[in-house]
């Protein structure tokens, strides 16, 4: 019997944040596909699941939630004896990691999001690029990066000595900016640089990227 089901599109940052945590613990899953193109994110059927129409959603037997970083917490909670261990036992470990946790989704993704849908999505679709909005979120990232800088000599992962759901998050954004002129800017942080290699040669991100590949 599947022991859970997630329903996205391997195209879909999001989606892809919670495949690679499925795949880093190891768990018996369906992943059922939703056609964006299509619109099938909007149809009754999903919105009973994410009643915003959004992918991923999950279930796990009646239960049924949405948001990739509270889906990936719960994952990580009530699969802990399976695969990595993405978060700490320890108390205070646990709170460090997730500060950082924190600082991904308030800090680093809406600078990186925006970037990414400037100088990646943009191009696809022939859309525009806004010149402003990439200059201005440039500057914001780069400070963060400096914090990271600073960070990551301290601790091999942000959260800890250990890969967590801190370092997680972030795969899905650095997959989409890499392959722009972001690159540069991340490559001019060597700390940050050594951990992006580190955790984008991880095998559960690149089944991800596999089964993105396949679409």
């Amino acid at each position: 019997m599947v022991a859970i089901k997630v329903h996205g599109n391997p195209l879909s940052t999001a989606s892809m944040r919670v495949l690679a945590t499925v795949y880093e613990k190891e768990i018996d899953h369906e992943f059922v596909f939703v056609d964006m193109r299509a619109g099938e994110h909007k149809k009754e059927h999903f919105l009973s699941l994410n009643p915003f129409g959004q992918v991923p959603a999950l279930e796990d037997g009646d239960l049924k939630l949405f948001e990739s970083r509270a889906i990936n917490k719960y994952i990580a909670c009530e699969y802990a004896d399976k695969g990595t261990q993405l978060i700490y036992q320890d108390s205070k470990k646990m709170a460090i990691t997730s500060v950082w946790m924190e600082v991904e989704a308030q800090q680093y993704d809406p600078a990186a999001s925006k970037l990414g849908w400037e100088l990646a999505m943009k191009p696809l679709l022939g859309m525009s690029t806004d010149t402003a909005v990439v200059e201005e979120n440039e500057a914001k990232l780069a400070k963060v990066l400096d914090v990271y800088e600073s960070r990551l000599a301290q601790s091999k992962y942000l959260g800890g000595d250990c890969f967590t759901l801190a370092d997680l998050h972030h795969l899905p954004t650095l997959h989409y900016l890499f392959g722009t002129q972001v690159k540069k800017l991340l490559d001019s942080h060597p700390l940050v640089s050594a951990w992006i290699a580190d955790i984008t040669a991880r095998p559960a991100w690149l089944k991800v990227l596999a089964l993105q590949s396949q679409q």
